[in-house]
């Protein structure tokens, strides 16, 4: 036993008697003894045979309630475990962690009943004469006392929910001890009537009193310690699950969707030291995060409006390490070294930007082809038919061969940690693998994928599935776009397929399959040069020429047809026909930045959204008042900011996306915690920002209603709905969605390792 442990135990049978043999030692005593023996005698045996039945119940009160409380912290620090464990941490063992749990030398067992009364999980000493149906289960915390082989055993119910499962946490603790210090309590009373003066019987009121304060510090004490981190956890045998539930301090057993972490570079920074000490960390993207362009003035850098790079800037400045992107500004060339890298940001460089040059004819097919006339359309199922051209493929294929070999040249360890991001590497992983086998690679699908039936219709669905399972853990958005991928690996390809545990296996090596729902940096770089809001709407209402009085509304995105942009418009024109009022007083601002305009299909979406724009200004203008004012041009962030924070409502109407951080930005900027956010129910934001108005941009007269129900939504109802946004987005911020996967990497590192030494 431990020092730290002996402190924090009650007096047992030896220290007790030892107390009563140097208090009879003493002269004080020995007189009194002497002098009263008598009636020492007589009042001893009255006082203990009354306070021999009292210490026997405060033993077992205290010990009963010091059970409930240790049982308590037990489900109290592993309850998230427990529910990912059944649902969405397949790689997580249960019925291992509960075994280490009932290591203390207190716990008996631990189960899991399902609502049905099925024990799905027990430890190997849980006693069989305790069954699920034998056990009073409800909805509240429920503690009996059952028998099992002659012994009594504490059994503290809790319920548990876990997705679509329920059911509850059976925490067994053996009563024995309880029993053995009744019993000792007897017999000291008995040892003390025979052995003791009168005098005695008030030194054993005083001992059952100190008994009670030695409980109260010992509480105290095992709380205090699982609440301090300079305490040597392995003192106590389950203070690191309890410790972790009470402190949130290491950050390895802080799984990520059930605890409240505030994330920020910080905790990133310090998770990598704690979980991934001296691991190179590697990005592998299309879009490069910094670009530079040419123009009449000289060179300019240009942050690019793209989600992904909104998203992973920030971890890449908290973590370091390279970035590996195509080099696709006029003037990138003129601004790298002699091995094609620089350092980034420019004014607070943090990690390394790697540019990787490719020909017109590659970015043609690779790019254009068949990641945006292919796989964008396909996945998005926007109505869009996707185009597949075996040259587009064979340029897709040697483009990733080439971002493959780059890796390998910028890679300083055999075994970094590589994030591969989006629909333009599919093929990557598995090259990666081929060439680094010892690689953690975890890649992240921006982009929705389709069910199985519609994936189906790609030529090269075999290669893509193989060369994704070339991954350590592939993330997607939702448990939905997951679940497609199952599908649809499961239809096409011979894999071995755990979906308990959510994984996929392809010659030997396993993929996790997870979802990681992005987020955005908080709080956002931009919004720190911010003028307040008011003078953030002066100053758009200056610049479009709008009255004092006037509504506004934006929407800010890139002009892609998955934006359902034309939807909105629809929207606007709708609301205006059926609620004239507005008209004049209301104005919607679409930003739009050009992408793609050398594909046809959004070269044409900007033609028509132009068009649209004109004939609903013409049919409701009022005194020189348009209704729409459409800006085609890119917006830096802070100008995207400001017309977040001057704006009393925000459009979503993505028709298909995988997230869409757009709905997030616009909630990060409102620090007055007003405007409200319209969001699509086929934008995977919607399953986090759910007191946004959800709307489906398909109906025109439904989102016109929403928008008139925004324009008139009391500023408390605002506040409230915007508060609740603005906190989830503050704790699911960028910096969490970066930990889940190292995390997770980090787990299946050390899990690697173990195997490896076997």
């Amino acid at each position: 036993m431990t020092e730290a442990s002996r402190k924090v135990r009650p007096l047992g049978s030896t220290g007790l008697l030892a107390a009563f043999g140097r208090a009879l030692s003493r002269p004080l005593f020995r007189n009194a003894l002497t002098r009263y023996a008598l009636m020492a005698l007589a009042a001893a045996g009255i006082m203990i045979a009354a306070l021999a039945p009292l210490a026997s119940i405060v033993v077992e009160s205290w010990s009963q309630r010091d059970i409930e409380l240790r049982s308590r912290l037990v489900f109290r620090s592993i309850r998230d475990q427990v529910a990912m464990g059944i649902v969405v941490k397949p790689d997580f063992d249960l019925i291992r962690f509960f075994e280490r749990l009932a290591e203390d030398e207190r716990i008996l067992a631990l189960g899991f009943c399902s609502e049905q009364g099925q024990l799905r999980y027990a430890t190997k000493q849980f006693p069989k004469s305790i069954t699920c149906g034998s056990v009073k289960r409800d909805k509240t915390d429920t503690f009996v006392t059952a028998r099992d082989a002659g012994r009594r055993v504490h059994v503290s119910t809790f319920p548990i929910t876990a997705g679509a499962t329920t059911g509850h946490l059976l925490v067994l603790h053996d009563l024995s001890y309880i029993d053995e210090r009744t019993g000792e309590a007897s017999l000291y009373s008995v040892f003390a009537l025979i052995g003791v003066a009168a005098g005695l019987g008030l030194l054993s009121s005083a001992i059952v009193l100190a008994l009670l304060r030695a409980w109260t510090r010992s509480i105290r004490r095992a709380i205090l310690d699982t609440t301090t981190p300079e305490v040597n956890r392995s003192d106590f045998p389950i203070s690191r699950e309890v410790h972790a539930a009470l402190t949130e301090v290491r950050l390895e057993r802080r799984f990520v969707s059930g605890i409240h972490v505030e994330w920020s570079p910080k905790t990133l920074q310090r998770l990598l030291a704690d979980e991934l000490p001296s691991t190179e960390v590697m990005v592998v993207s299309n879009r490069e995060p910094y670009i530079h362009n040419r123009t009449a003035d000289g060179t300019r850098l240009q942050i690019p409006a793209s989600g992904l790079v909104a998203a992973l800037e920030p971890i890449m400045r908290a973590c370091g390490g390279t970035w590996i992107a195509h080099g696709s500004g006029s003037a990138d060339r003129e601004n790298v070294d002699a091995d094609d890298r620089l350092r980034v940001p420019p004014a607070d460089p943090a990690y390394t930007l790697r540019r990787v040059w490719l020909s017109e004819e590659e970015q043609a097919g690779y790019y254009y082809g068949l990641a945006n006339e292919g796989l964008w359309p396909l996945c998005h199922i926007a109505f869009v038919r996707p185009t597949f051209r075996e040259e587009d493929w064979a340029q897709y294929r040697a483009v990733n061969e080439r971002f493959a070999d780059v890796i390998v040249q910028e890679a300083a360890s055999e075994d970094p940690i590589i994030l591969v991001q989006d629909y333009h590497f599919a093929l990557l992983p598995r090259m990666i693998r081929e060439r680094l086998p010892k690689a953690t690679i975890i890649t992240f699908w921006h982009i929705p994928w389709p069910n199985a039936e519609a994936f189906g219709i790609c030529p090269w669905r075999d290669q893509i599935i193989d060369g994704l399972l070339g991954s350590t853990i592939l993330g997607f958005h939702t448990q939905f776009h997951c679940n497609n991928f199952i599908d649809s690996t499961d239809r096409y390809m011979e894999t071995r397929i755990d979906r308990e545990h959510a994984s996929v296996t392809l010659g030997g090596h396993e993929t996790l399959i997870r979802p990681y729902p992005i987020s955005i940096e908080w709080p956002p770089a931009a919004l720190a040069s911010q003028a307040p809001v008011k003078d953030c709407r002066d100053a758009v209402k200056e610049r479009f020429s709008l009255p004092d009085g006037a509504r506004i509304g934006v929407g800010i995105e890139r002009f892609d047809y998955t934006k359902g942009i034309l939807d909105r418009i629809r929207a606007v024109d709708d609301l205006l026909t059926r609620h004239p009022e507005w008209k004049g007083k209301f104005v919607f601002i679409q930003a739009a930045a050009p992408t793609r305009s050398k594909l046809g299909a959004y070269s044409s979406l900007q033609g028509d959204a132009e068009s649209l724009v004109a004939e609903v200004n013409a049919r409701h203008a009022v005194d020189g008042i348009v209704p729409i004012r459409l800006v085609v041009r890119h917006h830096e962030p802070d100008e995207v900011y400001e017309l977040f924070r001057a704006a009393d409502l925000c459009v979503v109407s993505s028709l298909h996306d995988g997230m869409n951080l757009v709905a997030k930005e616009f909630v990060a900027a409102r620090d007055d915690d007003q405007g409200v956010l319209l969001l699509s129910n086929f934008a995977g934001a919607s399953r986090e920002l759910s007191e946004a108005l959800i709307v489906n941009p398909y109906d025109t007269h439904g989102m016109a209603e929403a928008l008139d129900r925004a324009l008139r939504m009391p500023a408390d109802q605002q506040r409230d709905r915007m508060r609740l946004m603005r906190d989830l987005v503050r704790q699911r911020n960028v910096y969490r969605w970066a930990a889940q996967m190292l995390l997770d990497a980090a787990h299946v590192r050390r899990r690697n390792r173990i195997m490896a030494s076997d």
